[in-house]
């Protein structure tokens, strides 16, 4: 993360210095933060790469992890205007914040969940036929005509109106009629892949169904997909894990400044012997006589298991300053321990933060490190972290 760091509640962190530092709680298990400024700088760096098209924002899951309100707060800022969220719950929060945003539903319209919608002024993405037959329903029994998103699958197989459903729909003047039609939009399997041969064939088959369909903004383009090339963009990009930082694409340099740096604070500092065992299962047997930090982070926080370590496998590491600290044994639900035997004693000591994602360790080192992406780790971040939110 790129900040200068100076103190953290008056606890040393490493030989740097936080500027400006955020009010860590004394009591807080870890410390979550939230880099605004560096989140508006990857919106304003998505909205450029895109003209002339627009640029959306997805914000579902509470924006990835990181706090629906600041972070939409935070792109209004930006004039963003047109939000994506997963559930019609997601749409309610949102909409207290964003009054007069569009906001659009990606799990579509469940059964007799149209008058909710309605009430809530949010559109749903419809996914089949049966959903726009719901929606027209409800607009003809109200006498309204409501505008919603069409999702048309071209590849996926997952949501969406099939190329032959899509005819029909674009067949039905009836339908149609009470199905004003805001936005035609379709999903990319393989947009972090650059040259996969089924980029090109979901972009040609979504402009040619997207054309039969009465005239609306199209939408294709995800994180990944926004660095296609124009050809994807159509009219309106919804980028969503390229905002908060973390890896879009398997190929080439991350573009986006990283947005999230994460610390836990050392609960204890204690000295095991050679030959002792450390954790659950005495899974890890000291090689040496080693001093351990006891970190109040676990995988209760998002700090995942597999990263601990055993006789048989190395673990993970964090960092204390500029001091890498390997993790010693199992990771609990709460704590975990690490290696820092002969680390300075102004380091080493209790109530001290520790890097666990951050500077030295970005999210996607962090996420590959734990087998699986960039969006798994940010959504899975636990609630026990205090949050604080910079560059506002």
């Amino acid at each position: 993360m790129t900040i200068e760091w100076k103190r953290l509640s008056g606890v040393p962190f490493g030989d740097k210095l936080m500027a400006s530092p955020p009010l860590a709680r004394s009591s807080s298990n870890g410390l979550l933060v939230i880099d605004l400024a560096a989140l508006r700088r990857n919106y304003r760096l998505l909205s450029t790469a895109v003209r002339p098209a627009a640029c959306a924002a997805v914000v579902k899951a509470d924006a990835y992890g990181l706090g629906l309100a600041p972070i939409v707060k935070a792109l209004m800022a930006e004039d963003c205007n047109t939000f994506f969220v997963a559930t019609l719950a997601e749409a309610k929060q949102l909409r207290a914040i964003a009054p007069r945003a569009t906001i659009y539903v990606l799990d579509g319209l469940f059964p007799d969940s149209a008058a909710e919608f309605a009430a809530a002024g949010v559109q749903p993405v419809l996914n089949s036929l049966e959903e726009a037959c719901d929606w027209a329903d409800y607009n003809d029994r109200m006498f309204k005509r409501l505008p919603a998103a069409v999702h048309i699958d071209t590849g996926m197989n997952r949501l969406g109106l099939t190329a032959e459903e899509t005819g029909r729909l674009a067949a039905d003047e009836a339908l149609l009629e009470n199905v004003p039609l805001s936005l035609a939009m379709s999903h990319l399997a393989c947009a972090d892949e650059p040259g996969h041969a089924k980029n090109a064939a979901q972009r040609d088959a979504f402009a040619a169904l997207a054309a039969m369909l009465p005239a609306a903004a199209r939408s294709l383009a995800n994180s990944a997909g926004i660095f296609l090339g124009p050809r994807y963009h159509f009219d309106l990009a919804r980028p969503g894990i390229a905002l908060y930082g973390a890896r879009f694409s398997a190929q080439g340099a991350n573009p986006m400044e990283p947005v999230v740096g994460l610390y836990g604070r050392i609960a204890h500092v204690r000295v095991a012997e050679k030959g002792e065992t450390v954790g659950y299962g005495a899974a890890k047997t000291l090689s040496r006589r080693t001093t351990l930090a006891i970190v109040a982070a676990g995988y209760a926080d998002g700090y995942m298991r597999r990263l601990g370590s055993s006789d048989e496998s190395e673990g993970f590491a964090v960092y204390l300053g500029d001091y890498r600290a390997p993790i010693i044994g199992r990771i609990s639900m709460d704590l975990m321990a690490v290696d820092v035997t002969g680390l300075p004693e102004s380091l080493v000591r209790r109530g001290a933060l520790v890097e666990l994602i951050g500077e030295n360790i970005p999210v996607d080192v962090f996420a590959a490190a734990a087998g699986t992406i960039g969006y798994e780790i940010l959504t899975l971040l636990g609630r026990r972290y205090e949050r604080i939110y910079t560059g506002s």
